[in-house]
Order: C-alpha cells, then sequence, then structure tokens
C-alpha cells in the first residue's frame, strides 16, 4: 500500500513538472530570414527617422540662433518700434526691402579699400494677398529722394529730415533701417520686413544654389569689377555672381540704370532656377541657402522667425513665372549741377506704380522693356501680351490701361541677355 502512495505520488510530480516546462519552455517559431531582414529594416527606419527629426531640429535651432543674433529691430522715425506683424498680417499682401550692402568690412580682399557703406541694391518685393501675382521693384542707388528723420539702427546718431539726398546713402547715415523708411515715405507703403547681405553672401548664396545660368548678348569687359565675360550663355557662381551683379561699365550705357537692367537678366534666371529644380521643396537647397543666408544676412527681428521664413517662401511657390514682374522705379538722369550723374523721379509714372502697390493690384508689363542694359534673348519667345480674354478655368488677366506708363522691367518667364 504504501509502495503505491508513492508511485502516486512520483506520478502527479512528473505532471506538474511537464506543466511547468511547457509553461516555462512554450514552443517558439522560429523566424524566418526575411522577416528578421524587415524587423531590421524597420527598426532602422524609426531610428535614421529619429536620428533625422533631431538633426534637423538642431539645424534650425542653430540657423534661428545665428538669425536672430543679427537682427534689426526697425522703429520710426521717433524710435518707437515697430509692431510686430501677425499671423493674420502674413495672410495680406507682404512687402520686403532687400538691401545689397557694399561694405567692405569682413570681406576679405579683392574689393578695394573703399571705406564708405551704401546701400549697393535696393529692391521692394511685393507679393499680392492673392499669392497670383508678385512685383520686384528696383530703387536705382543714385535715386535723389526726401529723407525722413531717422534714429540710427546701426548705432550712430541718426539724422534730421532734408529735402533730398541720393537713397543708397541713406544707410550710411543711420543704417539699413533708414532705408527702408525712406522708401516706405516714398512709396507710401508699411515695410515691416527688412533683408540686408553683403559681397560675401552674395557669393555663398549663389555657391548654395549651384550658379545661375545668364546670357549675354554683347560681350563685357569691365576693369572695374574684373567682369569678362564672351557672347553666350555662362554659369555663374561665388565672386563671378557677384562681379556680374556689380557691374555698370560693362553694360549698357554705364550707368545705374542700365545696371539694373543687367541684374534683372541674373534675377529672373535666379527665379526660374529656383522653380525648375524645386528649391524651395528641397531639404538639401533650403538648409544650404538658410545656412549660407544665416552667416551672411541682417534680417530684421521681424524676419528672423524660421516659421515667417516658411510663410513668405510658400506665399512665392504657386506664383507663375510670367506674373512674377521686375521693374524699375521710373526716373530720369541729365540734372543739372550740382545733381550731375544722379537721377531723379519720374513722380508722374513713379506715383501710378505706388498707388497699384498701395491697392495690392497687379503690376502688368505690356512687354519686355529691359532698358539700355539688356536685350530680349532671341532665341526664346517674348512674354505674350496681357489679354483680357481667359481661357476655361482660369482666373481672368488684368486688363491694361492704356494710358499706364510703359514700365521698364520684365517677367521671370522671358529670358533676357545682357547687352
Amino acid at each position: 500500500m504504501a509502495e503505491k502512495q508513492e508511485k502516486q505520488k512520483v506520478g502527479r510530480a512528473k505532471r506538474v513538472d511537464r506543466r511547468r516546462a511547457y509553461a516555462r519552455h512554450g514552443k517558439v517559431p522560429v523566424q524566418g530570414l526575411g522577416s528578421a531582414i524587415w524587423g531590421l529594416f524597420f527598426k532602422g527606419v524609426a531610428a535614421v527617422l529619429g536620428a533625422s527629426i533631431a538633426v534637423v531640429g538642431l539645424v534650425a535651432w542653430d540657423v534661428s540662433n545665428q538669425f536672430n543674433a543679427n537682427g534689426i529691430q526697425l522703429v520710426d522715425a521717433d524710435g518707437n518700434a515697430f509692431q510686430a506683424p501677425t499671423g493674420e498680417d502674413l495672410k495680406g499682401p507682404i512687402n520686403i526691402l532687400v538691401i545689397g550692402s557694399d561694405t567692405r568690412a569682413g570681406q576679405g580682399e579683392g574689393f578695394g579699400n573703399d571705406t564708405s557703406v551704401l546701400a549697393d541694391v535696393i529692391i521692394l518685393l511685393h507679393i499680392s494677398a492673392d499669392r497670383k501675382n508678385a512685383s520686384a521693384v528696383s530703387f536705382p542707388r543714385d535715386l535723389l529722394v526726401p529723407w525722413p528723420a531717422c534714429p540710427s539702427t546701426s548705432g550712430g546718431p541718426g539724422y534730421l529730415p532734408q529735402s533730398l539726398g541720393q537713397i543708397n546713402a541713406t544707410i550710411a547715415n543711420g543704417g539699413p533701417g533708414c532705408t527702408l523708411l525712406t522708401v516706405q515715405k516714398l512709396t507710401g507703403l508699411t515695410i515691416p520686413y527688412l533683408a540686408m547681405i553683403d559681397f560675401k553672401g552674395v557669393i555663398e548664396m549663389s555657391n548654395a544654389i549651384g550658379g545661375v545660368e545668364v546670357c549675354v548678348a554683347k560681350e563685357i569687359n569691365d576693369k572695374y569689377t574684373s567682369t569678362y565675360l564672351k557672347p553666350g550663355k555662362h554659369i555663374l557662381q561665388g565672386r563671378s555672381a557677384l562681379q556680374f551683379l556689380r557691374t555698370r561699365h560693362g553694360v549698357g550705357d554705364g550707368s545705374d540704370l542700365s545696371r539694373i537692367s543687367n541684374q534683372q537678366v541674373f534675377l529672373t534666371s535666379l527665379v526660374r532656377k529656383v522653380r525648375s529644380a524645386g528649391v524651395l521643396t528641397n531639404p538639401v537647397y533650403l538648409y544650404s541657402l538658410a545656412n549660407a543666408a544665416a552667416r551672411n544676412m541682417t534680417l530684421s527681428s521681424s524676419l528672423t522667425d524660421l516659421n515667417t521664413m516658411v510663410a513668405i517662401a510658400s506665399a512665392l511657390k504657386d506664383v507663375e513665372l510670367e506674373k512674377m514682374t521686375f521693374l524699375q522705379v521710373p526716373s530720369r538722369g541729365g540734372l543739372p549741377a550740382p545733381y550731375s550723374g544722379r537721377v531723379a523721379p519720374v513722380y508722374e509714372q513713379a506715383n501710378i506704380l505706388f498707388a497699384k502697390l498701395q491697392k495690392d493690384e497687379p503690376i502688368i508689363i505690356k512687354e519686355a522693356n529691359t532698358g539700355s542694359g539688356a536685350v530680349v534673348d532671341p532665341d526664346t519667345s517674348a512674354s505674350p501680351k496681357p489679354s483680357t480674354s481667359a481661357s476655361p478655368g482660369s482666373s481672368p488677366s488684368p486688363s491694361v490701361d492704356p494710358n499706364e506708363p510703359d514700365w521698364r522691367g520684365t517677367n521671370a518667364g522671358t529670358t533676357t541677355c545682357s547687352g
């Protein structure tokens, strides 16, 4: 009897061990090679994605810090800070003043020893509220205009108002914010955004985008800027791009008005490349451009926020090339002494232009009117003249008032050549 009870106890122990064994070492399916590879792949993607997000965040933080460190607080004539634009403001018309400074400070060798600081390039960019039109209006650097009173935005004493002064000298007397106030007074527009770039900035930005193709109709031989180009197509990058933008003696009649026409050859080609290469949606291009800009551009504090920059870039990305207009402020030379060599606004025409910008109306160029520094590329067809008729599904083109001035300029859809 005792022996039988002992056998039953051993049997129960074995059954318990078997149950425990199955609970402890349950049957595990063998992982196939394909499953293992896909598992590693998704883990790798997750790791790379996480690292990329971290890197992008770090890059954005670094670029934003660089912009903020060099930001300029815009002020009015009384020294009061501009009210920061809101998100709602970004849904309306957008006005940005772009200034190219000719300072030699910190630019390295090869630019001469001039100690002056002037606004070499002054361009007002206006983007319409409906995002269907954009205008880039160039102000001749030799333009004589009234100066409003301006507290300095560069550490100097600023200055009192004066009845007439050369527009490019406003930056020397009060900093880029004073140039902005002068353009505001002249145009009647509110301009909440400012961007200033120097020589090195132009070089680095052109490198970041991989160069810009320009068309040259007549040989350029300018010893002052060391610009030497034969007729034909050229890819300009780095210093050669800067030299092309600065040349005036090598194009047209050697005036600043001719130089603006020549600059529009470069700028319209730049816009076409930005659109065709998808720069505004390419993270590599955008990072290169943002990084180069952060090192070499000075922005108003209203423009240092990356979200604001993205919003402005988005506002431009869907504007048709033919509706991106590049033009000059109507001006005339031949002024008597002591203003010889300077130019004056043709107010009868300029005020029509400014009124259109104030009303956010499209600026229509009937056909390319390049001025003395450029010609329409004979290998391409000229821009079609605006028409009031519209194809089905498209918005009608604005009608053209026959009494409007024949604006001097072109659009980004027309290829022009230096000449």
